[in-house]
């Protein structure tokens, strides 16, 4: 749902990055899980927030100086999956596609989703080729290149070439 970013000043507030569309409507799930890129998740209360620039600046609620507000920076922010609206027809939580098989239009495997990363152009799909560390293929969320979801296969189909010349 979004990703906390850096201390902002000294009483314990953080720039968060939200995921949802529109942005301030992360705002409406509470509470938040906190998960750490590794170890346990932590559930926290938003204190209060308001807008900074094209991030929310928020305080949670125990987090009272920047040392423990920057011990944050980088955990994602998740919510109940109870909480979250039911899905339109042709609509995925990104969740639920990691892990999936990705082929080409041809029937190449590109490999397995492991990841979106979100650009000011729009979502990217990174698709990792094998074992970690491995080659990875960046290929555009959008319709023009996701052209297929099968959920019960757990398989995608991209409009994206093997090899990029």
């Amino acid at each position: 749902m979004g990703q906390v970013g850096r201390a902002h000043g000294i009483r314990g507030e953080l720039l968060v990055r939200s995921f949802t569309d529109p942005p301030e409507a992360l705002l409406d799930y509470e509470p938040w899980q906190l998960v750490p890129p590794r170890g346990e998740a932590r559930t926290v209360e938003v204190e209060r927030a308001a807008w900074h620039q094209d991030r929310l600046r928020i305080k949670f609620e125990g987090i009272d100086d920047r040392n423990a507000a920057e011990a944050l920076r980088g955990w994602w922010i998740r919510v109940p999956r109870g909480q979250l609206p039911p899905l339109a027809e042709r609509e995925h939580y990104r969740d639920d596609l990691l892990g999936f098989e990705v082929l080409n239009l041809e029937g190449g495997q590109l490999g397995k989703l492991d990841y979106f990363v979100d650009l000011p152009t729009g979502s990217v799909m990174v698709i990792r080729e094998g074992a970690e560390g491995s080659r990875e293929h960046w290929v555009p969320a959008g319709p023009t290149h996701l052209k297929q979801v099968d959920v019960a296969a757990r398989r995608l189909t991209v409009d994206w070439p093997l090899e990029l010349e």
